[in-house]
């Protein structure tokens, strides 16, 4: 799984907090543990990247296995200490996922599933479209699964569902505000991990 955190000019030092502390909080919360412990291999690897531009990505996270309580305590402690490292740039959607294709080329292991999770206030705006980076990424089997933050363009559940969210199974949870990102990484991270089906998650909650 690939965590690829937004950290483009409308994201706020406050909101980049409170999406970093919802993703070291997810794997600190015991239905995200049950779910890797009850998946088929009790593991999974994560790796996270911060994205802006077509070409600004920065590695904040790499690849780590996450199979215990241990394990999940350090990559939370590991995303808390994070420090942001992109600050503008635009948004480029289709940069995030070109990159986090090349990172899951790179993974420690084979796996049967490959999941690219995007989080984001805005479409994209820069480099190529992203319904393009979304169909190579689908094409070489990849589940692109997005949480769009509708704080900045209302819109943009619609955006993510109709060019950035693909492949088998693929779900969006949209959120109105940044606050509402730590429950929505949870229930997200618990789909993902477990591979149940969506349901009604694909709605604005």
């Amino acid at each position: 799984m690939v965590l690829a955190v937004d950290a483009s000019g409308s994201v706020s030092a406050e909101r980049f907090e409170l999406q970093k502390r919802g993703y070291a909080e997810a794997f600190r919360n015991p239905r995200v543990r049950a779910a890797i412990a009850g998946g088929p291999a009790g593991a999974i690897a994560v790796a996270m990247f911060q994205w802006t531009g077509p070409a600004l990505q920065a590695d904040v996270i790499p690849w780590t296995v996450v199979r215990d309580a241990a394990s999940a305590d350090a990559l939370a402690a590991a995303i808390d200490a994070a420090p942001r490292a992109l600050f503008s740039g635009g948004t480029s959607i289709s940069g995030a996922i070109d990159h986090a294709r090349a990172l899951l080329r790179r993974a420690p292991a084979a796996a049967p599933r490959r999941v690219i999770d995007i989080s984001g206030d805005g479409a994209n705006n820069r480099g190529v479209p992203s319904g393009p980076a979304r169909d190579a990424a689908v094409a070489d089997g990849i589940v692109i699964n997005g949480l769009p933050i509708l704080t900045v363009e209302p819109d943009l559940d619609e955006v993510y569902r109709a060019e950035v969210i693909g492949g088998d199974g693929a779900f969006l949870i949209a959120i109105e505000t940044y606050e509402q990102f730590a429950a929505a990484i949870v229930r997200k991270l618990v789909t993902e991990i477990s591979a149940l089906p969506p349901g009604r998650l694909a709605a604005r909650p």
